[in-house]
């Protein structure tokens, strides 16, 4: 396992919140059992008390970034899935092309094929995607969107912005765009709030956005206000 600094972003008795890096997997998988966020947070655990045990809350994808939660037992873990309407959730994200609203809400129904491909449909026997967003900066190739999920569908940000015709720069599954040059996924989990499982008090907790995103667009607002 590659001994990366784990990016700690809160933690107490119950939970922990870790900041992912692009490319590692939330969790384990046929090809991957090692490498994980889901292992390196046991180790870390593990390394303050053998006894201590580690339960995943939500996942993101491999080439996505950003903030994760764990709980530190079974009960925490349940309270915050049953609970999970009133988690909100923040990304933000680099599309290709200039997107033409300044804000928008998307909302359309999501299926998922044998290839574990998952599309846009008008068939109601799809599960509702609701996703909105705002659009901070642009330049000529590119627009920098800050989003917010109030639905938890697989997939669901980058299937719904390449359907709309704005794929995510360095998505190779849902974008017919060949971003040359391009190693990684431009969606980041930036920001996450959420009553904290038994104290009920209201945990705000926000990233900074990944430095290669500024690479490809110099964003000139504040995101303080996030």
């Amino acid at each position: 396992m590659k001994k990366d600094k784990l990016q700690i972003i809160y933690e107490d008795k119950y939970l922990i919140v870790v900041n992912k890096k692009s490319g590692i997997l939330t969790i384990s998988t046929d090809k991957e059992k090692e490498n994980t966020l889901y292992s390196k947070v046991k180790e870390y655990l593990k390394k303050q008390n053998k006894n201590n045990k580690v339960f995943i809350v939500h996942r993101l994808d491999k080439d996505t970034s950003g903030l994760v939660i764990f709980a530190k037992s079974m009960q925490i873990k349940k309270i915050l899935q049953d609970n999970w309407n009133k988690v909100i959730r923040k990304y933000v994200g680099i599309v290709n092309g200039i997107i033409p609203k300044e804000k928008d809400v998307i909302k359309n129904f999501l299926a998922e094929n044998k290839m574990h491909y998952v599309y846009c449909t008008n068939n109601k026997k799809g599960k509702l995607a609701i996703t909105e967003y705002i659009k901070l900066d642009s330049n000529k190739k590119y627009s920098l969107l800050l989003i917010n999920i109030l639905t938890g569908r697989k997939h669901q940000i980058r299937v719904q912005l390449s359907d709309l015709g704005y794929p995510l720069v360095g998505d190779t599954k849902y974008s017919k765009i060949k971003n040359k040059g391009i190693k990684r996924l431009y969606l980041h989990a930036i920001y996450l709030e959420f009553p904290h499982p038994i104290t009920k008090e209201i945990i705000k907790l926000k990233t900074e956005i990944p430095s290669s995103f500024d690479g490809l667009l110099t964003f000139k607002k504040s995101f303080t206000d996030i």
